[in-house]
């Protein structure tokens, strides 16, 4: 099976890829020839991974699944949310984006999070989509090398090190992206 996944992010189509079995073949958005910036345009995560694999379908034709991400903070009432990759402006900043959020959050005591991730798959003209949810806190400053986006400041439940302490591996078992790829797989597997 060839699937396309509609990312241009490099580090999530390897945290992807080291999740998918050998018999499904995942085809980048370079891999098809994709290089416009597809819409993102919608209030929710959920409607944005579904506009990004409607629009895959409609302008390449391709079987595909989109995902989209977002941290949600309650303190800050759900905040960055969808606006995730951009909370601190259009440039798409990590460190930025980190910065800004340990900012608005500096006098809460409530640093309780999640992060979640909505898949969703266009196969054989049919949708369907998958969520995965990882709950946590922020932390108070950056710790660790690995990962990407807020990784650094993201503590999963019962865990004492941010995700981007941990291996690719254990992110995997616990993390949001994980569980959603997950459900993803279980579904293909079982066509």
């Amino acid at each position: 099976m060839r699937l396309v996944f509609a990312t241009n992010n490099l580090n999530k189509l390897k945290e992807v890829q080291s999740l998918v079995p050998e018999n499904i073949k995942l085809l980048s958005l370079k891999d098809i020839g994709c290089t416009e910036d597809i819409p993102e345009t919608q209030a929710t995560i959920e409607g944005n991974a579904i506009q990004k694999a409607e629009y895959l379908v409609k302008h390449y034709g391709y079987d595909c699944f989109a995902d989209d991400t977002g941290l949600e903070v309650e303190a800050l009432n759900g905040e960055p949310g969808v606006y995730s990759a951009r909370y601190a402006g259009p440039q798409r900043n990590a460190n930025d984006n980190m910065d800004k959020l340990l900012n608005n959050l500096e006098s809460k005591s409530n640093r309780n999070a999640h992060f979640k991730t909505v898949i969703a798959l266009h196969l054989n003209g049919e949708l369907k989509t998958f969520t995965g949810i990882c709950k946590g806190e922020i932390t108070t400053d950056k710790q660790g090398d690995k990962g990407f986006g807020y990784d650094r400041i993201f503590k999963a439940e019962s865990y004492t090190q941010t995700f981007a302490e941990i291996s690719l591996e254990e992110k995997n078992k616990i993390g949001h992206r994980g569980k959603a790829v997950k459900q993803l797989i279980d579904f293909l597997t079982n066509l």
